[in-house]
């Protein structure tokens, strides 16, 4: 008990730090964090600029382990990312080389700038935590964690996320711009050094993988387990959703809801837990009818309607 008192404050301070690298983004941080001790990867898209690489770097440094980037390109090849097999003459073998995905903590910088070859390069590494080359299979560390950024707006030289790879993002979140306030304490506190070069190691990766099982031990209630559930299944019945979100999807929310409810110190998840982290569980899972398209209907306001509809589980206490 004592050490899982000791690690929710370890994840508070972990907060904390990020709030003061990142001003006023404290709800994207705390959704970020909740991917990081929940065992997923993050998408985070938005337009240039607003800290997205700022803050992943931040986030690395703060929870220690292994670190390395991707700038993605169209002539990154898969072998780049994965490692290669090179011909030693003196040993007379091929020897192994790793490529950048042998970390903890991966950075792919505007993943979509990639060929699709070069990103089905990651699937087997995202969902299965091993890459294979030449046949032989490398274990990745644990935890691996891949943060990949895009932009969304530049459509020149892009290739577009397959189902199968957003698929295997547990979230998809955006920053967007600071707020006035923010954005004059950004300009004014700059003292040429970013706050993320200050950013100082707060735990070690071995404390996340054990705050990452204590997640998992996070107790979900049966009627709100089928919450999810009925949730999770309803949008691949809507009238207006070509594709519905999957079975990994629920898992992804269910772990989502754990490690919110981790974070707010609760051995027990609730509803709301659900419900708050549904659009950026489900959103990017889910594809929408091309008229639905044009007539402007988003993903986001599909699953807000279905939460609105879903009958949410209440304890009547006697």
């Amino acid at each position: 008990m004592e050490t899982r008192l000791a690690d929710m404050q370890l994840c508070s301070s972990i907060l904390s730090s990020l709030n003061e690298c990142i001003l006023g983004k404290q709800n994207e941080i705390e959704r970020l964090m909740i991917a990081v001790i929940g065992g997923g990867h993050v998408l985070l898209e938005d337009v240039p600029g607003t800290g997205k690489t700022q803050l992943v770097k931040a986030l690395a440094k703060t929870i220690g382990g292994q670190f390395r980037r991707i700038q993605c390109n169209p002539d990154l090849l898969p072998t780049d990312i994965t490692g290669v097999s090179i011909y030693h003459p003196k040993q007379e073998q091929f020897i192994f080389r790793s490529g950048p995905v042998m970390t903890n903590v991966l950075l792919a910088d505007e993943i979509n700038r990639a060929t699709t070859k070069t990103q089905a390069a990651l699937l087997e590494a995202m969902e299965e935590g091993h890459v294979t080359v030449d046949g032989d299979t490398y274990m990745l560390p644990s935890p691996f964690i891949l943060l990949a950024t895009q932009n969304p707006i530049d459509f020149e030289g892009t290739y577009s996320l397959p189902e199968a790879q957003l698929d295997r993002f547990m979230m998809k979140l955006s920053l967007g711009y600071p707020n006035e306030a923010d954005e004059q304490r950004m300009v004014l506190s700059r003292e040429g050094v970013h706050p993320s070069d200050r950013m100082e190691q707060l735990s070690s990766i071995e404390d996340i993988e054990r705050i990452q099982g204590q997640v998992l031990a996070v107790h979900m209630d049966d009627a709100v387990g089928n919450y999810l559930i009925q949730l999770v299944r309803s949008t691949r019945t809507h009238p207006q959703v070509v594709l519905g979100a999957s079975p990994r999807a629920a898992i992804a929310l269910s772990r989502a809801a754990k490690a919110s409810a981790y974070l707010q110190q609760r051995t027990f998840v609730t509803p709301d837990d659900i419900k708050n982290l549904a659009p950026y569980v489900l959103s990017h899972r889910m594809l929408l009818h091309t008229d639905a398209r044009m007539n402007g209907l988003r993903a986001e306001d599909i699953v807000a309607q279905l939460l609105d509809m879903a009958k949410v589980p209440v304890r009547l206490e006697r």
